[in-house]
């Protein structure tokens, strides 16, 4: 197995994490992610970003793109980058406000806002606010007729659970639709989902289950755009925390994804990133026992009080796959980290019956 790894960015002096990645026009990767005081302690947060001219081997210097909080009433949790098809960018963050709902867990008054950046990045527009409410805003989903999906997650009132929600846009945030329900079950703490639109424009949401089990994964499926969902349907993924799904240009589909096997909670008790491959045929397989997918271990934190496993990634064009992640391991508090690799490490394609799938 060859993945190499990088120093996207590491500052001992604060806590770095969170990360997202997008691969402008010209071949710029762009790293967005969040200072914090630390994991627990937000009294201190601010959305920073770094810059990569030669495909993450080398990364500039980080730029501000938010105030800090300190001594202010909310606070910056997760964010996400992503690249319109007219090239802009679009940055989402996600201020949390602090009051008694969210001492309580409840986050439906935190609010995504959106920062619209030129094709480069070298100018950005906002903050913007939208209507999005909840934790971790996923990357802004734009599908071929313009519509915009931006989902997060929240915990029902209703039912004490967490759930999936989403809300959609077609005139580019003028006027928004939801909160639209993307899944919710009761019993299930279904969150942080990453929506990947196929090239039928058939969505499907890709979901972390948090009661803390080490339970499977799930998904989700729309078929009209995002207005309606079914599911919750399980996968074959066991502790999949924080998906980032995309479309591969060979035409299969990778997640990566924290691996928490369950027990007990806290630091240290989740250790690994791993990468799941997988085809469209897979993605749309609600049947748990037809659903063929391989996973790729990435990267493990050594340290004992391991944090990690939010991701992001992008593929050039030559085929190259860049993974970014937060990560402990030998930092005093947690650091950036990218990874290379190809699509090759998960499965040899030459040979007699080598990219053949198991046989009952």
């Amino acid at each position: 197995m060859s993945i190499q790894n990088f120093v996207v960015s590491r500052d001992d002096g604060i806590y770095e994490a969170f990360p997202a990645l997008v691969l402008t026009e010209k071949g710029k990767l762009i790293c967005v992610f969040t200072e914090c005081t630390s994991h627990t302690d937000r009294s201190f947060t601010r959305i920073v970003y770094k810059e990569s001219l030669d495909r993450g081997r080398t990364w500039g210097e980080k730029v501000p793109l938010t105030e800090g909080t300190t001594g202010l009433d909310y606070f910056y949790d997760c964010c996400s980058i992503s690249r319109l098809k007219d090239n802009r960018l679009v940055i989402v963050t996600n201020k949390v406000f602090r009051n008694d709902d969210t001492d309580q867990g409840y986050f439906h008054e935190s609010v995504s806002e959106m920062y619209i950046g030129t094709p480069e990045g070298e100018k950005w527009e906002g903050p913007m606010e939208t209507p999005v409410r909840g934790l971790v805003p996923d990357t802004l989903c734009e599908l071929t007729n313009g519509r915009w999906l931006l989902s997060s997650h929240w915990k029902s009132k209703a039912q004490g659970y967490l759930e999936q929600i989403l809300w959609y846009t077609d005139n580019q945030g003028e006027d928004w639709f939801g909160p639209v329900t993307v899944a919710s079950q009761e019993g299930l703490h279904l969150c942080e989902g990453s929506i990947l639109a196929l090239p039928d424009q058939t969505l499907v949401a890709f979901l972390r289950e948090n009661s803390n089990q080490g339970y499977d994964g799930y998904k989700a499926i729309s078929k009209d755009q995002g207005e309606t969902w079914d599911g919750p349907y399980r996968m074959p993924l066991p502790g999949c925390h924080r998906p980032v799904a995309r479309i591969l240009k060979s035409g299969k589909v990778m997640m990566t994804h924290r691996f928490y096997q369950g027990g007990p909670t806290g630091y240290g008790s989740n250790q690994n990133l791993f990468a799941a491959w997988m085809d469209a045929e897979t993605v749309l397989e609600t049947d748990y026992q037809k659903q063929w997918i391989r996973v790729l271990p990435i990267d493990y934190d050594r340290s004992p009080l391991a944090d990690n496993g939010y991701s992001g990634w992008v593929q050039f064009d030559d085929g190259e796959i860049y993974i970014v992640q937060y990560i402990a391991d030998d930092s005093p508090n947690c650091q950036i980290r990218g990874y290379s690799l190809q699509e090759e490490e998960f499965i040899l394609t030459t040979g007699p019956n080598l990219a053949q799938k198991p046989i009952d």
